[in-house]
């Protein structure tokens, strides 16, 4: 069974096999959490992910850590919904994302897993909607993954997770 934990830091510096970055199609790198991560894990990853690119929305593909500390052995890049009003499959989209990341984790043989709060930033996402759409996801996801770790950047993603955990 999956643990699944909510922290408040900086997932660059997370202990776990691997970390999810809410990438664009590209996998080039762009801003918020997949440019930390990017300027984190140097310059290999956006040649990497170039080199496997372009990644679909609600998809998930792998890399190499590169310059990511160990433990961390991956980068998991998934694309998320653009918010359009929440009537052109986003829930679907989002939900795929922590699915296909879980399926990638388990082809990678990952049993340590950190996310981030995918979509809620530039893409828009409401936050609150896409804590409950993660934590039920991560929930009824069969995996061999043993230890997520929710990783939300500021305080108000970090209360929204929990209470979507303890509901």
């Amino acid at each position: 069974m999956t643990v699944i934990e909510v922290v408040l830091g900086d997932i660059t510096a997370e202990d776990v096999d691997a970390i999810v970055t809410a990438a664009n199609e590209s996998l080039l790198g762009g801003g918020g959490v997949d440019g930390a991560i990017h300027r984190a894990a140097g310059p290999g990853l956006a040649r990497a992910g170039g080199a496997i690119a372009p990644c679909d929305p609600g998809d998930a593909k792998a890399t190499p850590a590169f310059d990511l500390d160990p433990p961390v052995r991956h980068v998991i890049h998934t694309v998320g919904p653009v918010w359009e009003g929440g009537t052109y499959g986003e829930d679907d989209t989002l939900a795929s994302c922590y699915r296909r990341s879980l399926e990638v984790a388990d082809e990678l043989g990952a049993v340590s897993v950190a996310f981030p709060a995918i979509a809620t930033g530039v893409y828009g996402f409401p936050a609150d909607r896409a804590a409950r759409i993660a934590v039920a996801t991560l929930r009824a996801t069969p995996s061999r993954v043993q230890r997520v770790r929710l990783v939300a950047f500021d305080r108000h993603t970090h209360d929204l997770l929990a209470a979507a955990l303890q509901s």
